[in-house]
């Protein structure tokens, strides 16, 4: 009889335990076909590209040998505001102020050009859009740059930090990702972690294991502009109101010690 609480307790401590295996990112898992150290992993083949979007920000910026032609295309102190802005910051996009925003119709508006339909285009098809427009108003040659605001994504649940952040790259890792939103809390299922993507037209959402090697060679591996990642939390966070595993194990290990004097002091008066 006095053994039994010492067997629950193994079973508690057991039960509370993480295999390791569920920790530890880009594993050879059963059943796959191992990827060694230092072998190339070729990247995915995806057909798809990030498209804009309505309500996507981009900048658009002009350039001529002759400088007053450019200046009518200039919201007033846009040029000197974007310069001032650095590298952005937080979760907004650094163009905001300063860009075009695509409206619900698909449309950007210029001044001199008018509206010109971009969404449901690449960054690149819509910067020659925006250029066969422009040559068809000038006959001096006048250079058009178009872009994203860096890639904004969003993370909730079990990261180290959640929120919209942006990534001032023009192409970003899943890992990318996880380092900027801080590692991902010891209790997160790495084996699930949700991505919901947007596309042309609506919204998917896809699942990656971070403890998978093959992820490297996954179409998801990038991540894309507007992208949320989700992570789970492990059964274990349910038990008491722990932010992290030593706390969840320490609660767990006063509640057996008080169950354990509480059968000895009983166990003695019999």
């Amino acid at each position: 009889m006095r053994k039994l609480p010492l067997f629950l307790l193994l079973i508690v401590l057991t039960a509370s335990c993480i295999s390791n295996k569920r920790l530890t990112y880009l594993q050879n898992l059963p059943g796959d076909e191992p990827i060694g150290l230092d072998e190339l992993i070729p990247f995915a083949e995806v057909e798809y590209r990030y498209v804009l979007q309505p309500f996507d920000i981009v900048d658009i910026d002009f350039a001529a040998s002759d400088e007053e032609l450019t200046k009518a295309f200039e919201f007033q102190g846009s040029r000197g505001m974007r310069g001032g802005m650095g590298m952005g910051g937080g979760g907004g996009d650094i163009f905001y102020f300063t860009g075009y925003s695509i409206d619900q119709q698909g449309f950007v508006e210029i001044p001199k050009l008018g509206k010109i339909e971009i969404a449901g285009l690449t960054e690149e098809e819509a910067k020659e859009k925006v250029q066969e427009a422009m040559d068809a108003f000038f006959k001096e040659s006048i250079f058009v740059k178009l872009r994203l605001g860096g890639i904004r994504f969003t993370t909730l649940g079990e990261f180290g930090s959640s929120g919209t952040k942006v990534i001032m790259k023009n192409r970003a890792t899943i890992f990318d990702a996880l380092a900027m939103s801080g590692e991902s809390n010891i209790l997160a299922k790495k084996n699930k972690l949700f991505i919901i993507r947007h596309y042309d037209g609506g919204t998917k959402i896809h699942q990656i294991n971070l403890n998978d090697r093959k992820l490297l060679a996954s179409p998801y591996f990038f991540i894309q502009p507007n992208d949320i990642l989700y992570l789970e939390p492990m059964r274990i966070r349910q038990i008491g109101s722990a932010d992290n595993l030593s706390s969840s194990l320490g609660l767990i290990l006063s509640i057996s010690s008080s169950v354990l004097v509480l059968f000895a002091l009983l166990s003695g008066g019999l």
